[in-house]
């Protein structure tokens, strides 16, 4: 039996190769959510998208679903091509660090705190993304991400934001935290906790075609949120219940302080 379940396991992992490799193109109703295709001869917006083990796949789809509708190039990127592990199912990356373009639109983050973590403490990680970054039109992120692009020296005298319960170590790596759903400082777009991802994305299209397209995309994917419950910010929720998440996170917490401080040594030194 196990043996059988193992072979389900790689064929699934092929698939999940193949279609992110394949992009979605010619999947049932991706013509749908298309929007209008750029002038021709215009390139496509270059975007590279790290994924990383154990991020929140909910940080990357919100900005991709935006992104892929826009027509942009995307590359999943991680050191080697094929699957990745993500928090709720297998995600496979198309382009290797090797491979990935050098002159890119948009260089982008996801964010997952265990994974983040891994990425601060991992040299060929920053190094990827500080060279890119050194050259991309728009240096991004969602969630925890904005620490991994602060442990790469990527945000030192950026405004930015991040997931709520890590806020305050953004400075710990030259930073400026600054509140807000999506923090934009010349060309560093930040967004906080997941779910901002799709106004991340929808504020990034605005910025990579213009303030229409945005606005057609935010209608196609009907964007209107109404949440069920009024709890979504720590100064809504109030205390009690922040003191309960924050609570099931010191571990973790403190090894994201950690990560800074060994990057904020690093930037001492360089």
């Amino acid at each position: 039996m196990s043996d059988i379940l193992n072979a389900d396991r790689r064929k699934l992992m092929q698939l999940l190769a193949l279609g992110a490799a394949l992009g979605g193109a010619g999947l049932p109703g991706s013509e749908a959510l298309a929007a209008d295709a750029p002038p021709p001869g215009a390139p496509r917006p270059k975007v590279a998208m790290l994924v990383h083990p154990r991020m929140v796949l909910l940080d990357l789809i919100g900005p991709a679903t935006v992104l892929n509708i826009c027509q942009c190039e995307i590359h999943y990127v991680w050191k080697e091509v094929g699957p990745i592990a993500a928090d709720l199912m297998p995600i496979a990356s198309t382009t290797s660090f090797v491979n990935c373009p050098k002159d890119l639109d948009v260089l982008f983050v996801p964010g997952g705190i265990m994974g983040t973590i891994a990425c601060m403490n991992d040299p060929e990680v920053l190094n990827f993304l500080a060279d890119r970054g050194s050259r991309a039109k728009f240096v991004t992120s969602v969630c925890t991400g904005s620490l991994v692009l602060g442990a790469a020296g990527l945000l030192r005298g950026y405004k930015a934001t991040s997931n709520w319960t890590v806020t305050d170590i953004l400075p710990i790596m030259g930073a400026i935290y600054t509140p807000g759903r999506v923090i934009t400082d010349r060309n560093r777009i930040t967004g906080a906790a997941v779910t901002a991802g799709l106004d991340f994305g929808l504020t990034l299209a605005a910025r990579l075609r213009d303030e229409h397209t945005a606005k057609r995309v935010q209608l196609l994917i009907e964007y209107a949120p109404e949440p069920p419950f009024d709890a979504g910010t720590p100064e809504r929720a109030g205390p009690e219940l922040v003191r309960e998440i924050k609570s099931g996170r010191v571990g973790m917490e403190a090894m994201a302080h950690k990560a800074a401080q060994d990057a904020a040594l690093r930037f001492s030194k360089a």
